[in-house]
């Protein structure tokens, strides 16, 4: 249930709330995380950027999630991206090896080519989707919104027992 309250709160928040530019930033964010490895010391920072900023936090929690999913499809891509970085670009080598030898680089796990590989597609990611989720949130609400609202499919959804029923068990502690 945990999953589809998320997924209700993303729906809402396109439809009102917060701004498009804060949505974005946290869907932004939240793809970049899951892109690349959680548990390295950028993710944890990016996870603190989205803890701090003022972005969606349900937005950055539901592109977190899908892109995790993506990401384990396209480990082959980001080996071979990692790799060509890592080891194809003699001129970068020096910088990997002081890299290496700082006391705290070596937390980023940056010399794995998984991580250096989905990393570096995070980043280069940041903007398109950063740009292309504002324009997704000012059109739907105003053009789209509207649409799915009179499908068939949402009303008989939004009006099941079920929703209905899980929305009583969650607000019974407000």
């Amino acid at each position: 249930m945990f999953w589809l309250n998320i997924i209700k709160n993303f729906i809402k928040i396109l439809r009102q709330g917060r701004t498009p530019a804060q949505i974005a930033a946290g869907f932004a964010l939240g793809a970049v995380v899951g892109i690349a490895p959680v548990f390295t010391l950028q993710g944890l920072l990016i996870w603190l950027l989205i803890l701090i900023l003022d972005v969606n936090l349900s937005a950055a929690i539901f592109s977190f999630a899908l892109f995790a999913l993506v990401a384990y499809i396209l480990d082959p891509f980001f080996h071979a991206l990692g790799y060509l970085l890592l080891v194809n670009f003699s001129g970068l080598h020096g910088l990997w090896t002081s890299l290496y030898n700082a006391p705290i680089a070596p937390l980023t796990r940056f010399n794995n080519t998984v991580v250096m590989g989905s990393f570096v597609c995070g980043l280069v990611l940041f903007l398109p989707i950063y740009f292309g989720m504002k324009r997704f949130v000012v059109a739907y609400r105003a053009h789209i919104g509207a649409r799915v609202e009179r499908w068939k499919v949402y009303r008989v959804f939004s009006s099941s027992s079920l929703v209905r029923w899980y929305d009583r068990i969650r607000n019974l502690g407000d």
